[in-house]
């Protein structure tokens, strides 16, 4: 496994090598999604693909909890990895681990047991409700898995190394797509084992970044560090809880605007999913970006480079908007046929068609501004600053579900669509001026000693 110090060179090429492989292990996960979402809309119908749909934000509440947790906990890992102080990037490593596996066993619990109530308060259709409840068991009972990948994931990208997670996502999607033909198209079994194959893809792209993990020299964890370390946990807590917190409150806002969805009919539903499976798709360099750019900004926060990382931040943005734009316009190009390969020939593939046609163009052309979200955010967590980013959370739940409840009475469906660009900016105008504040503060900080001694 091959590591990489960012502390030296171009921040453009340092981040791009960083995100190019990113990119392309999220364009083969994107992939199953939408294999997923193509074999069961198709091979069992427009119910079975409202039934992901009406579940869509829920499960992807827990598992950005998870997800949230593991970045938290990778930040102090690159900033060691940074100063090249591998005995504490092995303790907190050690710690990342024992915690995280004690924070997947609560969430599992928590998601479990909500699934019927959270299902009903959204109110889900009864005629997909079944189907809904099936999927999301069989997701939430693998959430310790995902968690065990974002953690190692998380601890592979801390080191530079975006080719294993790479090689890791390949594998699980390719064998997440030979599954889900296997089970739905080939057993002719329903929606749970859509879900089942997704759990067994994640447990193996888990070992294969735990085989890679166990190659490097410095990696090789002591007993003594897997044991629960109060003051370790108590800071890997301070930077997952808010990362984490933050993915929950853009959840529930989705949340609430998926109840606004589902008392729009089956046809509506089956459209705005549709689109929503491409959203991962449409994020997906900005995902890519992100995490290259808190990997970028932490290692050069480790090593004292301060200018550095102003300018990893103008890299990352420039770069992230001129791949929005190139996204923007493949979709605006060819969306209708991307869109069609999830909805079957019934009574209403051409209204659903309609409705996620729509939506999809909404997103497209303001596409930069999630773009931009992306690079601010991830530069103040790698910056170790995770409050602000939650609080750009709660601006976007409160752009998204305000918009969600409000617009449709105004402008009619199509403010449900309004409502998702509206909540990427809400989230940009707190992120953009948090980290002109931030990097300011920090660089008064690094002078002072210097002004002192002059």
């Amino acid at each position: 496994m091959k590591t990489r110090d960012m502390t030296q060179g171009s921040p453009v090429r340092l981040i791009l090598a960083t995100a190019m492989p990113l990119m392309l292990g999220n364009v083969f996960q994107q992939l199953y999604t939408l294999v997923d979402a193509s074999v069961v809309g198709r091979g069992i119908g427009l119910e079975a693909l409202a039934a992901l749909g009406s579940a869509d934000w829920f499960n992807w509440l827990f598992m950005s909890v998870a997800v949230g947790f593991a970045q938290g906990f990778a930040i102090p890992i690159a900033q060691a990895f940074g100063a090249k102080d591998f005995d504490e990037l092995r303790s907190y490593a050690g710690s990342a681990l024992s915690l995280g596996l004690a924070v997947a066993a609560l969430i599992t619990a928590l998601a479990l047991a909500s699934i019927g109530p959270v299902l009903g308060w959204m109110g889900t259709p009864n005629a997909v409700r079944p189907m809904a409840e099936g999927y999301l068991r069989v997701l939430f009972a693998g959430l310790p898995v995902v968690m065990a990948y974002n953690l190692l994931a998380g601890m592979l990208r801390s080191l530079g190394d975006s080719r294993s997670p790479l090689a890791a996502m390949t594998l699980a999607s390719l064998l997440n797509i030979a599954l889900d033909m296997l089970f739905v198209l080939g057993f002719g079994w329903g929606v749970e084992s859509a879900a089942a194959a997704t759990v067994i893809a994640q447990a193996a792209s888990c070992v294969y970044c735990l085989l890679r993990l166990r190659g490097v020299d410095f990696m090789r964890l002591r007993r003594e560090e897997l044991r629960p370390d109060g003051r370790r946990w108590a800071r890997l807590m301070r930077l997952g809880a808010p990362v984490s917190a933050q993915n929950a409150v853009i959840a529930v806002g989705g949340m609430i605007v998926q109840s606004v969805v589902n008392g729009m009919g089956v046809a509506f539903i089956a459209g705005y999913t549709a689109t929503n499976k491409l959203y991962g798709l449409l994020e997906i360099a900005a995902v890519s970006y992100g995490y290259a750019i808190s990997t970028y900004a932490g290692q050069n926060l480790g090593a004292g480079r301060l200018d550095r990382i102003r300018g990893g931040a103008r890299a990352g943005l420039a770069s992230g908007i001129a791949t929005a734009l190139a996204i923007a316009l493949v979709m605006l190009g060819f969306g209708r046929y991307i869109v069609g390969m999830f909805i079957d020939r019934s009574a209403m593939a051409d209204e659903a068609l309609g409705y996620a046609l729509e939506f999809l163009r909404i997103m497209a052309c303001c596409l930069p501004i999630l773009y931009v979200l992306y690079v601010y955010r991830s530069t103040l967590q790698g910056m170790g600053n995770t409050l602000m980013p939650m609080l750009s959370g709660l601006a976007e739940f409160a752009m998204r579900t305000g918009a969600a409840l409000l617009l449709p009475g105004l402008i009619g469906h199509s403010g449900v669509f309004w409502a998702e660009v509206l909540a990427w900016l809400g989230a940009d105008m707190i992120l953009i001026p948090s980290y002109l504040r931030m990097y300011g503060q920090l660089s008064r900080t690094a002078r002072a000693p210097e002004d002192k001694i002059a």
